[in-house]
């Protein structure tokens, strides 16, 4: 095969590997991988089409997944040395500091199974140091293989996450791949993904919101507030949107003039909001911070466990967040906006210099962190059926970790909201892996404070973007 041909395969998003042993192998072990999950299905008890269906699927990406990282070694195997490349290799550092990230989060992840296993009695199982012998054997070969993918490499590593928090989970928590329990899942993954929209748009260009949280306790209380005045559902569903949206302008107007200080303005402005708010509900009423009345049917329905769409049951927020996750793709991928977002984040003088009006992008980006915030707290009223000023506090250290964990920097220009859909699924996951084992909120946060150390030491070592243009 020439070089050309060479190209044209190693860039093909089908290409099979050209050694036939190899393509055998990964078509053999493709019918491994679809032998379990079909008889994990069954084992669940899922009815036999969604199970069929579901294995045809895991089968196709786990074929395309292991044929795409073999033609990429292919391709790396066959490249030609150079007397140049010898002396790039030579120069290169030392073993421990080209994988010192990986010996510490497998160090990180060797410390919290042996403090989780001698505080909590019920954790001394075979299966579960089966469980954390894999997690450590995955983690090695995402670190390991990731680095062949240099612009995805933290989406490759999210994913390899996921499956693996996914394939543990479904041994080791009875009826986790039932129904219900993957329901409860994308449902909540779905107020943090609607949540963590501006937060990306944010970390895009640079900058951090610290009042999500606050908005989301204010659209929360400040919605059932006004329905139980007698203002129609829909009005005051609208206005309380156009109040986070206009709490966005004011962050971004007076982040932008005042960036040194930026993260504490977002700061006082939500606890600012916040309090309004409060006090607002609270005159003639005993209970401030919490707001009691009566939900619309059709806001229960749009985020209740038990909602459904168009007879489906599955809870609309959930098909919201999926339809709103893919126009935020492709308009971030496709459109002026997206594309002046990433030439902001990566290189502000550059982008000035051919008229890329940074106050604009600047501002928008935290009228959609406004707006959404506020989505996030309608929703969960439809949920919780009651107005409670704290429902939006886990959702600051939250969006974070979606951002981080997902892969788009906090430096700004690198990433997008695909990659946040990741790190939300894997937080999702991870959270409802804890609780299956029968660890509290504390422990959560421990862990997720954790897991977020080698993610920011992983994605840290990527020169920034700004001195790559």
């Amino acid at each position: 095969m020439s070089v050309a041909e060479r190209e044209t395969a190693r860039r093909s998003p089908l290409a099979a590997p050209r050694s036939m042993f190899l393509l055998w192998f990964n078509i053999a072990l493709t019918f491994v991988v679809a032998a379990i999950g079909f008889g994990m299905g069954f084992a669940q008890g899922l009815a036999a089409q969604l199970v069929i269906l579901y294995t045809i699927v895991s089968a196709a990406v786990f074929l395309w997944f292991a044929n795409a990282v073999t033609v990429v070694f292919e391709d790396r195997l066959a490249a030609p040395e150079t007397h140049a490349d010898e002396e790039s290799a030579a120069r290169q550092p030392s073993w421990w500091r080209r994988n010192w990230v990986m010996l510490l989060a497998m160090a990180v992840l060797l410390v919290l199974y042996l403090v989780v296993t001698a505080t909590v009695e019920a954790f001394r199982q075979l299966e579960y140091l089966i469980t954390f012998v894999i997690l450590e054997l995955i983690l090695l070969f995402a670190f390991k293989v990731s680095v062949h993918f240099p612009r995805t490499r933290s989406a490759f590593i999210g994913l390899m996450i996921l499956a693996a928090l996914l394939v543990i989970s479904a041994f080791t928590i009875d009826g986790f791949l039932s129904a219900p329990s993957i329901r409860a899942l994308l449902l909540f993954a779905a107020f943090l993904g609607i949540a963590s929209v501006g937060q990306t748009m944010v970390a895009l260009l640079g900058g951090l919101d610290l009042s999500i949280p606050f908005v989301i306790g204010a659209a929360n209380i400040g919605l059932l507030f006004l329905i139980s005045l007698g203002v129609p559902p829909w009005v005051a569903t609208g206005f309380v949107l156009l109040l986070g949206a206009l709490l966005g302008l004011i962050n971004g107007l007076l982040s932008y003039r005042l960036q040194a200080q930026a993260l504490i303005i977002t700061l006082g402005t939500g606890f600012a909001l916040a309090g309004l708010v409060q006090i607002l509900t609270s005159i003639g009423s005993e209970q401030a911070g919490n707001v009691m009345g009566t939900v619309p049917g059709w806001l229960r329905n749009l985020a209740a466990m038990n909602g459904t769409t168009f007879g489906l049951a599955v809870p609309p927020a959930i098909i919201i967040w999926i339809v709103l996750s893919v126009l935020i793709i492709l308009f971030m991928r496709y459109t002026a906006y997206g594309r002046y977002i990433y030439a902001l984040g990566g290189n502000r003088e550059s982008a000035r210099l051919l008229g890329i009006s940074e106050l604009k992008y600047w501002t928008l980006a935290y009228i959609v962190s406004g707006f959404f915030s506020a989505v996030t707290g309608c929703l969960l009223l439809g949920w919780s059926g009651g107005g409670f000023i704290d429902v939006g506090e886990n959702y600051l250290f939250m969006t974070l970790a979606a951002v981080v964990i997902g892969g788009t920097s906090l430096a700004g220009g690198q990433g997008g909201y695909g990659f946040t859909v990741i790190g939300v699924l894997v937080l999702q996951l991870l959270s409802t892996f804890l609780i299956g084992i029968g660890l509290n909120y504390e422990w959560q946060q421990f862990i997720f404070g954790l897991l977020i150390l080698p993610m920011v030491a992983l994605y840290s070592r990527a020169p920034p973007i700004r001195s790559q243009v």
